[in-house]
């Protein structure tokens, strides 16, 4: 499913209106979709009265659409004008066409001379009881005004929510906030977005209209994929409005949410002669004494994930455990400090070798930051020669000479979660998730990497294209779920998968598995262990 941003889902219509589908006609057919959507929806739930929230754009355009196809099939109808009357042509077009006689309108937007006859006030005493009369009746006015239109909420059973289109963004007003609360009961369809919601950061204002269905025409807008808008949108559901498919030529990135489809297209089937050889020989360096959790729960990921041969470089202390949980993995024992880490100058050598015959290495769940796993994770990055997947303290470890990645002669991917990604951009962690599609496509471009930003909605991005992962929920919010991503991840590009497509199949079958355990054990009970035993349904799922 592709996904746009509202700047570029503006070329993309303007370029349309070149190719022969005016905006028009685009409105035409969108109206015409929702209509269709509510009356299904409406049908479903046995409700006759739909009230449109209106705004003065083409949002509104799309409503009066809407609004006058349902009138035709018998529905009772009311349109609340929220902002001021249709604005731009093609809405007063549609506006025009609206059956006037069978439908009830309601103005909601406030009086234009309220706010001078309100600053009035503060100098009726200069100047006599005229002018605090003004205003009294004037906010009588608009009191009853707004009595009317609640009333009206109240009085319906589907409300839809087409006050403010994609470009959104700032603080919605009390009273459109007023009427969104007041709809609360009902069912509630938003046009494109809920209004209040900004579609190309996922943030929203206080207020912002929740939704149970949003009818989406043409491509899905990035904000919508991330939280806390996508909680707003509900139940979505994409419309073909008629733009001509040469019109995403307008559109210089390549965006899309991550499904069932584009996860087929990339499967690896294996063949009946195939051999451990033929699936990778994955390096990990994990773990240390007081971690060695980390290295366990990304070890066996990555050997549930398909990976041909597995070879985990650690402390004693943590190879112990290794060979009792997990015998099908090779081992190599390393020197470690007083307090358990991985030191570096004592196991260079060891590792040089380890290096050679890898086909991906995975490196950082649970090593600890010091100046050895510092030196260790630049070695790798220096000297790999095969896809390095860098994770946790890995990431930690070069968050201060981030530069390092350019010396790098092998692809590197990234997974950090929000505080990680921070320090690696040098910004905070609100500034992370404010953008976090932005923040993982820059970073990915500018240091050549790909990137896996961790979270609800999950970015991966690389120099040319990112893709949104919709599996997933609060039950792996605890530790140790990312050391079971980072493990499936190193497993896929051993077996040879590129980079973006090991990250894309990874964050997608992470969580799937996840989902899998919420529904058998619920979110609080779940741990990351249940979902690498989870992992073969989700494998299996895809065929």
């Amino acid at each position: 499913m592709r996904i746009v941003t509202p700047d570029e889902m503006g070329k993309i219509e303007s370029l349309s209106e070149q190719l022969g589908v005016s905006r028009g006609t685009l409105m035409e057919n969108a109206g015409i979709k929702l209509a269709r959507f509510i009356s299904e929806i409406s049908h479903n739930k046995n409700v006759r009265k739909i009230l449109f929230l209106c705004g003065k754009g083409n949002n509104g355009g799309d409503c009066f659409v809407a609004g006058r196809e349902l009138i035709y099939s018998g529905y009772d109808v009311t349109f609340v004008h929220l902002c001021g009357m249709p604005s731009t042509d093609i809405a007063k077009n549609a506006f025009s066409e609206v059956p006037k006689q069978r439908t009830k309108f309601l103005n909601g937007f406030r009086t234009k001379n309220l706010k001078k006859a309100v600053e009035s006030e503060e100098i009726a005493f200069m100047t006599g009881e005229l002018y605090k009369d003004a205003v009294r009746k004037t906010r009588q006015q608009e009191e009853s005004k707004v009595s009317s239109i609640i009333k009206a909420i109240d009085e319906s059973e589907v409300i839809v929510d087409g006050v403010f289109g994609t470009g959104f963004h700032g603080m919605l007003e009390h009273d459109i906030v007023e009427y969104f609360r007041a709809s609360e009961s009902k069912i509630r369809i938003a046009v494109d977005v809920p209004s209040g919601g900004n579609c190309l950061t996922g943030q929203v204002s206080a207020g912002t209209f929740r939704a149970d269905y949003t009818a989406v025409f043409g491509y899905i807008k990035s904000g919508m994929t991330q939280y806390p808008l996508k909680e707003y949108c509900g139940k979505v559901k994409v419309f073909d409005i008629g733009l001509p498919d040469e019109s995403l030529s307008a559109v210089s990135k390549d965006m899309s949410v991550i499904d069932m489809n584009i996860l087929k297209s990339l499967k690896q089937h294996r063949r009946p002669d195939s051999h451990k050889g033929d699936f990778g020989k994955m390096l990990s360096v994990t773990g240390c004494d007081r971690m060695r959790g980390a290295s366990i729960m990304s070890s066996m990921s990555a050997l549930r994930s398909g990976t041909g041969l597995l070879t985990v470089a650690s402390t004693w202390t943590c190879i112990n455990n290794i060979s009792y949980q997990i015998p099908e993995a090779i081992t190599i024992p390393l020197v470690a400090d007083n307090e358990g880490y991985i030191l570096f100058d004592e196991n260079k050598d060891t590792l040089e070798k380890a290096l050679e015959s890898a086909d991906s290495i995975l490196i950082g769940c649970g090593i600890g930051v010091t100046d050895s796993t510092r030196k260790l994770t630049e070695f790798i990055i220096k000297n790999a020669r095969c896809p390095v997947i860098i994770d946790a303290d890995g990431i930690n470890c070069i968050a201060s000479c981030i530069d390092i990645l350019s010396e790098s002669r092998a692809d590197i991917i990234l997974t950090p979660h929000p505080k990680e990604m921070s320090r690696l951009c040098g910004i905070s962690t609100e500034g992370v998730q404010k953008n976090r599609i932005e923040t993982a496509m820059n970073f990915a471009k500018k240091y050549g990497v790909t990137l896996v930003l961790k979270g609800a909605g999950t970015v991966t991005a690389d120099s040319k294209q990112c893709m949104v992962n919709i599996t997933g929920n609060a039950g792996m919010s605890r530790g140790g779920s990312g050391d079971v991503l980072a493990g499936i991840i190193a497993s896929l590009s051993a077996q040879k998968y590129k980079s973006f497509d090991a990250c894309v199949y990874g964050v997608y079958i992470h969580g799937l598995a996840g989902d899998i355990t919420a529904e058998k054990m619920g979110y609080e009970a779940m741990l990351p262990t249940d979902m690498i035993n989870n992992l073969s349904v989700s494998f299996m799922s895809i065929k």
